[in-house]
């Protein structure tokens, strides 16, 4: 049997991990410690220099992104339908809870009893006086009411187990919703953000289609003046209509994206509102990780998986249990007789009975045997997922950490190369018209510079999926 106590060595060396901090932006590890929570259902006060207890209110700024995220929390189906799954797992601890308190009911029927006349019944009846001179009713009336109740006397703690086993389930639905909370709020984040990239590629798009139609006409003009021939117009006019079409596979692009974001909000296709300026304001100075023991207490997966353990364990008390003798109670009150003017006589027509009944399985365990032996690999397995949670929630804060830091540095180097290219198209234009230059050199930079603007766009993009990945990494999103 596996012990619970065990696996929190695997947290003492866990947090011994370090979450190591870069710049650019600056990446912040705290170095005051905390420890992990004994119990996660404590409230614990908020700290403004972890990011992942900030607010996604306050992590994404922009309104327009904020209105969505709040239309999904209230529509997204996926996300309604782990609200039943909480409801059921609250109605499960209730269950549990009533089976170890006592069951009592009333019951009340009438009935008609006609025994043979040569049975043992019969034959005792037609020689039976219900008072002198009234012999015994045939067929016989039987009218009853009154209460039973019975109770199994929980002595193992197999019933108060299984209620806490239900609660910690029912707190791991509930962490696992939130977890389901922090990934919508980070996938709708993304998808909208990929929107105003799309948005921001088409642009760019539409202003080079602008320049080369420019730089075409330009090129007939001096064809028509034979300075350049027919090539020359035909790979700018190709070059051209290569730019166009580009259109059409962004605009393909964002339709998809749209109606993906509008089925995460629970609505059909529609347009989505979006801020071309938002993509500035998710780039923090300062991305504060916090501690690894930290991250134990934000991510709700791994507070939903630590809630499983707990409950595994639960389940292998109450499966040992049942190698025990278990104590049931009964007892019942009540009137009962064959005419209804007599029902009520007391005490002639009352009844009542108790009783006890002390019972221990003895021969052919194998099924109980089953069961614990069920119940210790399932605990092991929770263990195991416990283990995996853990070490995959490490694994994430440190890949977004450092794709944060490349990714910066990747996009200031990748600004100065389109600095330089749209520089470099502004002279090869100036040095083409004055037939310093060859066309091809201008063919070229166009398209070079063409393609270092989508590749800075395109770190922006990974840039802004790096944080919204970190945010949901550490646990936030959900509050």
């Amino acid at each position: 049997m596996f012990q619970y106590k065990y696996f929190r060595i695997l947290l003492v060396s866990l947090s011994a991990l370090s979450i190591y901090s870069c710049k650019g932006p600056a990446l912040v590890e705290k170095s005051a410690g905390a420890s992990l929570p004994q119990s996660f259902g404590k409230t614990e006060a908020k700290d403004s220099t972890n990011l992942a207890q900030v607010n996604w209110q306050d992590y994404f700024k922009d309104p327009l992104l904020i209105g969505l995220i709040n239309t999904a929390l209230k529509n997204n189906q996926e996300l309604n339908i782990s609200l039943q799954e909480i409801a059921i797992g609250r109605n499960e601890v209730q269950a549990r809870r009533g089976e170890y308190l006592p069951f009592v009911g009333l019951n009340a029927g009438a009935g008609l009893d006609k025994p043979g006349r040569y049975t043992s019944k019969g034959a005792n009846d037609a020689i039976t006086d219900i008072a002198p001179g009234t012999p015994t009713p045939d067929p016989l009336n039987d009218f009853y009411f009154g209460a039973f109740a019975s109770w199994e006397i929980d002595i193992w703690s197999k019933l108060h187990n299984a209620k806490n086993a239900a609660t910690k389930r029912y707190l791991a639905s509930v962490e696992g919703q939130r977890y389901m909370v922090t990934n919508l709020v980070a996938e709708i984040a993304s998808d909208y953000y990929e929107l105003v990239v799309l948005d921001r590629q088409l642009e760019i798009v539409e202003q080079n289609i602008t320049l080369q139609s420019a730089a075409l006409r330009t090129v007939k003009l001096q064809k028509a003046s034979s300075k350049v021939t027919e090539l020359a117009v035909k790979r700018f006019e190709a070059q051209l209509l290569n730019t166009k079409s580009l259109q059409f596979g962004i605009k393909q692009s964002i339709t998809e994206t749209s109606n993906h974001l509008n089925y995460l909000l629970g609505r059909y296709p529609q347009e989505i509102p979006r801020s071309p300026s938002s993509l500035d304001l998710i780039i923090p100075d300062t991305v504060y990780a916090g501690l690894p023991s930290q991250l134990l207490a934000n991510r709700p997966d791994i507070r939903a998986a630590e809630q499983k353990v707990q409950a595994a364990k639960l389940d292998l008390k109450v499966a040992k249990a049942n190698f025990y003798p278990s104590l049931d109670l009964s007892a019942g009150i009540g009137y009962q007789a064959f005419k209804p003017s007599f029902l009520l006589n007391s005490p002639q027509s009352l009844l009542y009975n108790f009783a006890g009944d002390l019972g221990a399985p003895l021969i052919n365990r194998r099924a109980i045997k089953a069961t614990y032996y069920n119940a210790n690999a399932k605990q092991i397995q929770a263990l195991y997922e416990y283990e995996a949670t853990v070490l995959q929630a490490y694994v994430e804060v440190i890949n977004e950490l450092s794709r944060i830091q490349n990714l910066q540095s990747s996009y200031q180097l990748k600004s100065a190369e389109v600095s330089a290219l749209n520089s470099s198209v502004k002279i090869s234009n100036s040095l083409f018209q004055s037939a310093r230059a060859d066309y091809m050199e201008v063919l070229l930079t166009q398209r070079e510079a063409l393609q270092s603007r989508f590749e800075l766009i395109e770190t922006k993009k990974q840039q802004i999926g790096a944080m919204v990945n970190i945010y949901r990494a550490l646990g936030g999103g959900w509050k």
